[in-house]
């Protein structure tokens, strides 16, 4: 006779944003619904592209003391309870906005303006979700760019968005009025 033994049911640990935070430096991760997903490191090019974003903001946001621009995978909590903590390339918070912010491990405020900067192995249905999750905590614009393509899309909605091209100047729109920058310039090497 042979004796099965059952084993208990794995039970997933579901963390808390502020756990994550405690955690330190663990890599590039984001949290989704409690679980911790491990992001592999970006290349060169979404590097470039990410910090000549950031500092095209930066140029125009700190001179006239908007607010604040953040670059490097920014967490913003985009939902609690169980949590998620989305990471940004690039942010702008107007000085309204982080006035009311209170958590101390990620951002509990919605930027006003959040910059994706996509890499080859980004799906377009998880960036859709992402998407989804900024606009529902009060995100007023999302700009995707896409080194490949050399584009950047400005998302107000998820059924709001135009397509900017090297020859075109992309504008801050309400978020950030009379701000532009040539696209061709985001992806100079």
């Amino acid at each position: 006779m042979v004796v099965q033994t059952l084993e208990p049911p794995m039970v997933t640990t579901r963390v808390s944003g502020e756990e994550l935070a405690a955690l330190g430096e663990i890599g590039r991760c984001e949290l989704v619904e409690g679980e911790i997903i491990m992001r592999s490191p970006t290349g060169n090019r979404h590097g470039r592209v990410e910090l000549k974003l950031g500092k095209a903001l930066d140029d125009f946001v700190s001179p006239r003391k908007l607010g604040i621009v953040a670059v490097g995978e920014v967490g913003i909590y985009t939902r609690r309870h169980p949590d998620t903590v989305r990471g940004a390339d690039v942010l702008f918070i107007s000085n309204e906005r982080a006035a009311r912010r209170s958590s101390k491990a990620y951002l509990d405020i919605a930027p006003d303006l959040i910059v994706e900067v996509l890499s080859p192995d980004d799906r377009w249905n998880e960036l859709t979700q992402k998407l989804r999750e900024y606009f529902s905590i009060g995100v007023r614009l999302v700009w995707v760019a896409d080194p490949e393509a050399e584009i950047v899309y400005a998302y107000r909605a998820l059924t709001d968005v135009r397509e900017f091209r090297a020859g075109d100047l992309l504008p801050g729109d309400e978020v950030l009025p009379d701000f532009s920058v040539p696209v061709a310039s985001l992806f100079e090497e």
